[in-house]
Protein backbone atom coordinates (compact mmCIF):
# COMPACT_ATOMS: atom_id res chain seq x y z
CA UNK A 1 0.00 0.00 0.00
CA UNK A 2 1.18 3.47 -0.81
CA UNK A 3 -0.18 5.25 2.24
CA UNK A 4 -2.37 7.97 0.66
CA UNK A 5 -5.80 7.52 2.28
CA UNK A 6 -8.56 5.12 3.30
CA UNK A 7 -12.02 5.84 1.91
CA UNK A 8 -15.05 4.80 3.97
CA UNK A 9 -18.60 4.63 2.64
CA UNK A 10 -20.81 6.09 5.36
CA UNK A 11 -24.42 4.99 5.55
CA UNK A 12 -26.95 3.31 7.85
CA UNK A 13 -26.32 -0.24 6.68
CA UNK A 14 -26.05 -2.98 9.31
CA UNK A 15 -22.33 -3.35 8.57
CA UNK A 16 -21.62 0.38 8.87
CA UNK A 17 -20.42 0.30 12.48
CA UNK A 18 -18.00 -2.56 11.90
CA UNK A 19 -16.83 -0.92 8.66
CA UNK A 20 -16.11 2.25 10.63
CA UNK A 21 -14.02 0.30 13.16
CA UNK A 22 -12.06 -1.44 10.42
CA UNK A 23 -11.50 1.77 8.43
CA UNK A 24 -10.29 3.73 11.49
CA UNK A 25 -7.93 0.88 12.38
CA UNK A 26 -6.55 0.77 8.82
CA UNK A 27 -6.11 4.53 8.57
CA UNK A 28 -4.36 4.61 11.93
CA UNK A 29 -2.05 1.70 11.01
CA UNK A 30 -1.16 3.36 7.69
CA UNK A 31 -0.92 6.87 9.21
CA UNK A 32 -3.21 8.25 6.51
CA UNK A 33 -6.40 10.34 6.49
CA UNK A 34 -9.79 8.66 6.60
CA UNK A 35 -12.04 10.06 3.87
CA UNK A 36 -15.75 9.73 4.69
CA UNK A 37 -18.11 9.53 1.72
CA UNK A 38 -21.88 9.49 1.60
CA UNK A 39 -23.09 9.52 -1.97
CA UNK A 40 -26.76 10.13 -2.67
CA UNK A 41 -28.12 10.87 -6.12
CA UNK A 42 -30.69 13.60 -5.51
CA UNK A 43 -33.69 13.68 -7.85
CA UNK A 44 -33.43 16.50 -10.36
CA UNK A 45 -30.50 18.84 -10.55
CA UNK A 46 -31.93 22.35 -10.37
CA UNK A 47 -34.66 24.30 -8.72
CA UNK A 48 -35.95 24.86 -5.23
CA UNK A 49 -36.83 21.19 -4.63
CA UNK A 50 -33.31 20.08 -5.56
CA UNK A 51 -31.86 22.63 -3.12
CA UNK A 52 -34.14 21.33 -0.34
CA UNK A 53 -33.10 17.74 -1.07
CA UNK A 54 -29.40 18.73 -0.92
CA UNK A 55 -29.94 20.48 2.43
CA UNK A 56 -31.66 17.38 3.82
CA UNK A 57 -28.80 15.20 2.56
CA UNK A 58 -26.26 17.46 4.24
CA UNK A 59 -28.16 17.18 7.54
CA UNK A 60 -28.22 13.39 7.23
CA UNK A 61 -24.52 13.38 6.38
CA UNK A 62 -23.79 15.30 9.57
CA UNK A 63 -25.71 12.74 11.64
CA UNK A 64 -23.93 9.85 9.89
CA UNK A 65 -20.43 11.30 9.96
CA UNK A 66 -20.39 12.71 13.51
CA UNK A 67 -19.81 9.33 15.26
CA UNK A 68 -17.19 8.32 12.69
CA UNK A 69 -15.29 11.58 13.15
CA UNK A 70 -15.42 11.13 16.94
CA UNK A 71 -14.04 7.57 16.67
CA UNK A 72 -11.30 8.72 14.28
CA UNK A 73 -10.38 11.67 16.52
CA UNK A 74 -10.11 9.32 19.51
CA UNK A 75 -7.73 7.15 17.48
CA UNK A 76 -5.68 10.14 16.31
CA UNK A 77 -6.82 9.78 12.69
CA UNK A 78 -7.43 12.83 10.50
CA UNK A 79 -10.78 12.86 8.67
CA UNK A 80 -12.04 14.46 5.49
CA UNK A 81 -15.76 14.52 4.67
CA UNK A 82 -16.95 14.34 1.07
CA UNK A 83 -20.63 14.89 0.28
CA UNK A 84 -21.20 13.69 -3.26
CA UNK A 85 -24.31 14.25 -5.36
CA UNK A 86 -24.16 10.84 -7.05
CA UNK A 87 -25.14 7.26 -6.36
CA UNK A 88 -23.00 5.58 -3.66
CA UNK A 89 -20.75 3.31 -5.75
CA UNK A 90 -19.73 5.88 -8.39
CA UNK A 91 -19.34 8.50 -5.63
CA UNK A 92 -16.97 6.24 -3.69
CA UNK A 93 -14.92 5.46 -6.80
CA UNK A 94 -14.64 9.14 -7.74
CA UNK A 95 -13.56 10.17 -4.23
CA UNK A 96 -11.13 7.24 -4.00
CA UNK A 97 -9.56 8.39 -7.27
CA UNK A 98 -9.42 12.02 -6.13
CA UNK A 99 -7.72 11.05 -2.85
CA UNK A 100 -5.58 8.27 -4.36
CA UNK A 101 -7.05 5.82 -1.85
CA UNK A 102 -5.31 2.60 -0.93
CA UNK A 103 -8.64 0.91 -0.21
CA UNK A 104 -12.39 1.57 -0.19
CA UNK A 105 -14.16 0.21 2.90
CA UNK A 106 -17.93 -0.40 2.98
CA UNK A 107 -20.32 -2.14 5.33
CA UNK A 108 -22.52 -4.83 3.87
CA UNK A 109 -25.63 -6.72 4.87
CA UNK A 110 -25.38 -10.38 5.75
CA UNK A 111 -27.17 -11.38 2.58
CA UNK A 112 -26.74 -14.12 0.07
CA UNK A 113 -24.46 -13.28 -2.87
CA UNK A 114 -27.37 -13.87 -5.26
CA UNK A 115 -29.66 -11.44 -3.42
CA UNK A 116 -26.92 -8.79 -3.36
CA UNK A 117 -26.32 -9.29 -7.06
CA UNK A 118 -30.01 -9.06 -7.90
CA UNK A 119 -30.76 -6.08 -5.66
CA UNK A 120 -27.53 -4.27 -6.52
CA UNK A 121 -25.62 -3.78 -3.29
CA UNK A 122 -22.99 -1.04 -3.14
CA UNK A 123 -20.30 -3.63 -2.38
CA UNK A 124 -21.10 -5.62 -5.52
CA UNK A 125 -21.18 -2.47 -7.66
CA UNK A 126 -17.83 -1.33 -6.24
CA UNK A 127 -16.25 -4.65 -7.15
CA UNK A 128 -17.36 -4.01 -10.74
CA UNK A 129 -16.44 -0.31 -10.93
CA UNK A 130 -13.29 0.13 -8.87
CA UNK A 131 -9.75 -0.68 -9.89
CA UNK A 132 -8.72 -0.15 -6.25
CA UNK A 133 -9.03 -2.77 -3.50
CA UNK A 134 -12.51 -2.91 -1.95
CA UNK A 135 -13.01 -4.22 1.58
CA UNK A 136 -16.61 -5.31 2.27
CA UNK A 137 -17.23 -5.60 6.01
CA UNK A 138 -20.23 -7.73 7.06
CA UNK A 139 -22.39 -6.70 9.98
CA UNK A 140 -21.36 -9.79 11.93
CA UNK A 141 -23.44 -12.18 13.94
CA UNK A 142 -25.57 -10.61 16.71
CA UNK A 143 -23.60 -12.38 19.45
CA UNK A 144 -20.35 -10.86 18.11
CA UNK A 145 -21.59 -7.27 18.15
Amino acid sequence: MTGKSVVLGVDRSPGAERAREVAVTLARALSVPLVLVHGVGAPGGVGEEADEVREAIEEIDDVLTRPVIAAADAAGVQTVVEIVDDHPAPALVAVADAHDADVIVVGIWNESPLRGLLLGSVGHKLLQLSDRPVLCVPQGAPERR
